[in-house]
């Protein structure tokens, strides 16, 4: 992966901690619905839950781009996509939630910069893919 494409995903990963940081202020896990659901799974304390996810979500971003991103594993590709498609949901899921409640939703701020970095991480990915096939 070129140095460009690595610096795209970890700005992602990046901002997707800055993020996650936004919906805690916001106590997301307390104002969304499936938020509430998924960290009840993990604690009656949806705080302490949500911190937990997020941390994991935060160790699991830093170990694709220290592992399979920087070091060009195989892995690093599907796992780059993987990203991909999770923060473009995100980038267009919390505008639509903002605008059916008609207010500031918990995440709204950082989803446009998310959306963003995942569509540019798209756009590389998808020139890599066509600069090594063959001709």
């Amino acid at each position: 992966m070129t140095l460009r494409l690595q610096t795209t995903f970890l700005a992602l990963v990046l901002t997707q901690a800055a993020h996650s940081l936004e919906e805690y202020a916001g106590r997301l896990y307390d104002v969304f619905p499936p938020a509430r659901f998924v960290t009840g799974l993990v604690s009656d304390n949806r705080q302490l839950a949500f911190v937990v996810l997020n941390l994991g979500l935060a160790g699991f971003g830093l170990w694709c781009f220290f592992g399979p991103v920087r070091r060009n594993w195989p892995s690093a590709v599907p796992l780059a996509w993987a990203w991909v498609a999770i923060e473009v949901i995100n980038g267009i899921g919390h505008p639509v939630w903002s605008l059916r409640q008609g207010a500031y939703t918990p995440g709204v701020a950082t989803a446009p910069v998310l959306l963003g970095l995942a569509l540019y991480l798209a756009v590389q990915l998808r020139g890599r893919a066509f600069q090594s096939s063959p001709k």
